[in-house]
């Protein structure tokens, strides 16, 4: 089953979760409602979902040229044939990344303050690859529809609980009252397993974007290692988003179960090493040169 095809699944598997709970609440014209709902939550996500988690995060604009991260960024953005994204930076110490926006065309890649002292310029390239795949794939709308989906079948589910709900089918009231507790465990199964198969389908043409798979490989097992020690604290205020960074913010320490938002990292590394042995070749991709104050562990030339 390819990425692509299983993400349809889970996406339809969400849709019809969000629907059957509506009928629940309210027979067939629930059901309509839900359905509605849902489009109008999804259109009014799309078009906002770039600035609402920036600001969410606190991230700060990159102003174009002020930066190597900049040159960076344009790139490897040539690499992949996309458009440029807008580039911000978070004030944590904590490495970590993400993108968002609703397209290619409006989209942004934000990194921590931590990424930019903790990374050898391979690891950043790496990292920004993994970041540009999600755009490209538009994997950024994907998980920003799911999540509202999550939410909105969680909001659905306690309304049902405190008003009640649709009791007269044949599910009877204990049906109907299993369903909404069940309802939002489904959904967040659903988006969890929806997350673990983008970051593998990322982790795969970011490293055909950078063109050395090992770039990333390093930069996961750097990212494990770091941000299991450092807080995020916005990140642990706001874990409905946790999902969209290139590795848990919230030290979780999840295995690649159904519970978790991120594959095991092992898993990812054990992928990547794959394909450096079997497929993708080093790149000879030439970063921007810096002038650098990095210490002995030649760490940190971007912040």
């Amino acid at each position: 089953m390819t990425p692509f095809f299983k993400t349809a699944l889970l996406m339809a598997a969400m849709t019809a979760l969000f629907v059957g709970l509506g009928g629940l609440l309210g027979g067939t014209g629930g059901a309509v409602f839900a359905l509605i709902a849902a489009g109008v939550m999804n259109l009014v996500t799309w078009w906002n979902s770039d600035r609402m988690v920036l600001r969410m995060h606190g991230a700060q604009p990159l102003p174009p040229g002020s930066h190597e991260l900049q040159d960076l960024v344009e790139d490897l953005s040539r690499r992949a044939q996309m458009p440029v994204p807008r580039v911000y930076v978070m004030t944590t110490d904590q490495p970590n990344a993400f993108a968002t926006g609703r397209d290619p065309e409006h989209a942004a890649v934000a990194v921590t303050t931590g990424l930019l002292k903790s990374m050898t310029r391979e690891e950043l390239a790496g990292v920004i690859a993994h970041e540009l795949a999600h755009i490209k794939h538009r994997d950024t709308l994907i998980m920003t529809i799911t999540a509202t989906f999550a939410g909105a079948i969680s909001m659905l589910a306690n309304f049902a609980l405190f008003f009640g709900g649709n009791r007269d089918r044949q599910m009877g009231i204990v049906g109907t009252l299993a369903m909404m507790i069940l309802a939002p465990l489904a959904a967040s199964l659903v988006q969890m397993a929806i997350s673990r198969t983008r970051e593998y389908e990322a982790d795969r043409l970011g490293a055909e974007i950078c063109g050395n798979p090992l770039w990333l490989a390093s930069a996961l097992r750097r990212l494990e290692t770091v941000a299991s020690r450092v807080d995020n604290h916005i990140a642990e205020r706001n874990p409905a988003t946790a999902h969209m960074f290139i590795i848990n913010p919230l030290h979780a320490h999840g295995h690649d179960n159904l519970f978790a938002t991120h594959p095991k990292t092992a898993n990812r590394v054990a992928a990547l090493e794959d394909m450096a042995c079997n497929g993708v070749r080093p790149s000879s991709f030439a970063m921007p040169r810096v002038s650098r104050k990095a210490d002995s562990a030649d760490r940190g030339p971007w912040g």
